[in-house]
């Protein structure tokens, strides 16, 4: 069964070399029951080690069912441990979340067989060890006797060919250990082969065979009967070792089990853990779709002022800051706009005038803006009335008395009444309602639904007294002749009043798509702001992960030892510790995406802002926080993969 051969091994401590193996040779048939004894510090616990596999020799040969194992790989040797091996330790190793029957059927995560067609039903090994009772109590509700119990189905679920047992007598009372040596007699005596470690004698004598060593090497091999050993097979050679399944759909299922097992132990941590990238997630999409939402308002309240529009006014800017005198604005008439008209590619124009009135119906009242138009202002500002109608030509012309109120003045005046055909006052003038205005909503602190519209004539010359307009709304039939048409426009008047040409930018023709491509550049700064904003949160959120990550991995470094021993190679450690960093912020994404679509819902509800919640947003704010979890929950991964089996079990 096994072949040792001019074993060493040395440990590094400090500055000094310990000597914990000096040319040890044995060999250990089938079905034996073998005791290592020796003082501490003898090497009896690092040969068993090496003969678990759990350490590998610097020097010399160690064939197992004559293979030479001492050169295999990491995963070779772990699934070796799985298939061939069983461990029982001093300390039971148990992990505490889970139940008996869980911690006996641990070993079969990390089988390389799906099926684990060649394994011992928990079930039943738990009442063949007598604790058919106990199936389902965690390891704080057995005795010290029953735990090792536990341990010894655990090291019989994958029916092992070798059974090694470091002390597992150590931390019991003479009761449960003589029951312990009565049970691993009776593995032994099914043909079993038991390699124990044991400092007292009286253990060590109910063995076949006593092995003892003195600083690192056999000083006597001893048998304590006539006995031979019951074989259970025929030193079957190894020829390839089991295969290794890293990356089998059934592990990964496994994997998942055993990392939710893992984060519902430790419930508390977990939730924070998903708090972090819970806030992070729902910040980038009501961020986003604060930002999307405010484009999305932007395009509106652009569309409702029209398309391929110029205005054209006199530069206030420039008054205001004092750069010309007093009167050499330029002012304009109702004669330049018929002259703009007659520009080609100028499909409509509508000259202006507004000022403030107060707007009375009964015994309500309401101070308001006027504007007095041309028909084609329907037309340029996407103002053609929801209800009613607007004013004609002719209507233009004999100075009617007619307007078309904006929503909110119909909702001040007449509150629920239909206002069409009443007569409101302007200051103190009669007007007829024919119409009323689409909705528009705000724009900043104005209210364009605030307004009142009526003839420019009417205004001019019956409600304001003005004898020019305030500017000039021109519609450019096509979108690549409006740089054309404005540098037309600005020729025209430049010519009509005779301005000289060093005041020639007393006069502005805006181009509203430019203004739009400001406003839109402007909003799309705003939004890939906030959305860096939120991304931070997420950044910090994924940063709190590895932290827990790698606390987590600290505090079970003793469970990584174990899961080791038992067959788990450094893949499966890194998958399972990853696929819980993942899990994290799964549940993370899942929920904050949730609350982000609330929040933004909530705020749209509550405070009336336009937020939009995108399908994109939502993609890349789930598979960021995915990208998160895998990327920050690597590290700490990795570092639980690469630890030692035997330095983990020994970690306090």
């Amino acid at each position: 069964m096994i072949q040792l051969n001019n074993i060493n091994k040395t440990y590094r401590i400090g500055e000094f070399d310990v000597h914990a193996l000096r040319n040890v040779s044995l060999e250990i048939p089938d079905g034996e029951f073998t005791a290592i004894m020796g003082p501490s510090g003898s090497g009896k616990s690092t040969l068993l080690h090496i003969l678990g596999l759990l350490d590998t020799p610097d020097k010399g040969s160690y064939r197992l069912q004559g293979k030479e194992v001492s050169s295999l790989s990491g995963e070779k040797l772990a699934a070796l441990r799985n298939e061939y091996l069983g461990f029982i330790f001093q300390m039971f190793n148990l992990l505490p979340k889970l139940n008996a029957k869980e911690n006996v059927a641990l070993p079969l995560v990390y089988s390389p067989d799906p099926g684990n067609r060649n394994s011992s039903a928990p079930d039943e090994l738990l009442k063949r060890v007598g604790l058919g009772d106990r199936i389902n109590h965690n390891p704080n509700e057995l005795s010290g006797g029953q735990k090792q119990r536990v341990a010894i189905a655990r090291a019989l679920v994958k029916n092992p060919k070798v059974l090694l047992a470091d002390e597992p007598t150590g931390n019991l009372d003479s009761v449960s250990a003589g029951e312990i040596l009565k049970t691993l007699h009776e593995l032994n005596d099914s043909g079993i082969t038991v390699i124990m470690v044991t400092h007292e004698k009286i253990l060590a004598e109910k063995a076949n065979r006593i092995i003892k060593l003195l600083d690192g090497r056999i000083v006597s091999d001893e048998y304590t009967s006539a006995k031979p050993p019951k074989r259970i097979s025929d030193s079957a050679e190894i020829t390839e070792g089991p295969e290794v399944h890293g990356f089998a759909l059934y592990r990964i299922r496994n994997y998942f089990i055993q990392a939710m097992k893992s984060l519902f132990s430790n419930k508390v941590r977990s939730l924070l853990s998903i708090l972090g990238i819970l806030i992070g997630v729902a910040a980038v999409i009501a961020m986003l779709a604060m930002g999307t939402g405010a484009k999305e308002d932007m395009k509106k309240s652009f569309a409702s002022l029209g398309s391929n529009l110029l205005t054209v006014r006199p530069n206030w800017r420039k008054f205001h800051r004092g750069a010309v005198e007093s009167g050499s604005i330029t002012k304009f008439t109702i004669a330049d706009a018929e002259a703009i008209r007659k520009i080609p590619s100028v499909k409509r124009v509508s000259p202006n005038v507004s000022g403030r009135g107060q707007a009375v119906y009964g015994n309500r009242n309401w101070s308001t803006r006027v504007t007095g138009v041309t028909p084609d202002y329907a037309y340029i500002r996407a103002a053609e009335p929801t209800e009613g109608r607007f004013f004609s030509k002719t209507e233009t012309l004999t100075r009617s008395k007619i307007a078309l109120l904006g929503k909110t003045v119909a909702t001040e005046l007449f509150e629920d009444e239909d206002p069409i055909g009443e007569y409101i006052k302007i200051n103190r003038i009669n007007f007829r309602v024919i119409g009323i205005l689409p909705e528009k909503g705000a724009t900043g602190w104005r209210d364009r639904d605030d307004e009142i519209v009526i003839p420019l004539n009417t205004a001019m010359y019956r409600l304001m007294g003005k004898k020019f307009v305030d500017y000039i709304d021109v519609e450019v039939s096509d979108e690549n002749e409006i740089e054309t048409v404005r540098e037309e426009i600005r020729e025209l008047i430049v010519m009509r009043h005779n301005i000289p040409a060093d005041k020639e930018d007393s006069i502005e023709v805006r181009n509203m798509a430019e203004i739009r491509e400001a406003v839109s550049s402007m909003v799309k700064t705003f939004s890939w702001l906030l959305g860096s904003i939120a991304f931070i949160s997420l950044l910090v959120g994924g940063i709190g992960i590895m932290n827990i990550m790698l606390v987590s991995v600290t505090e079970r470094t003793r469970e990584i030892g174990l899961r080791k021993a038992i067959g788990a190679n450094n893949r499966d450690i890194l998958l399972q510790f990853v696929i819980e960093s993942v899990v994290i912020c799964l549940a993370g994404g899942i929920l904050g995406i949730l609350l982000g679509i609330g929040i933004s819902l909530g705020l749209a509800e509550i405070a009336g802002w336009v937020l939009k919640v995108s399908a994109g947003s939502v993609i890349l704010a789930f598979f960021f926080s995915m990208g998160i979890g895998l990327f920050f929950g690597l590290w700490p991964a990795r570092k639980a993969s690469l630890l030692n089996p035997i330095d983990a079990l020994r970690y306090e």
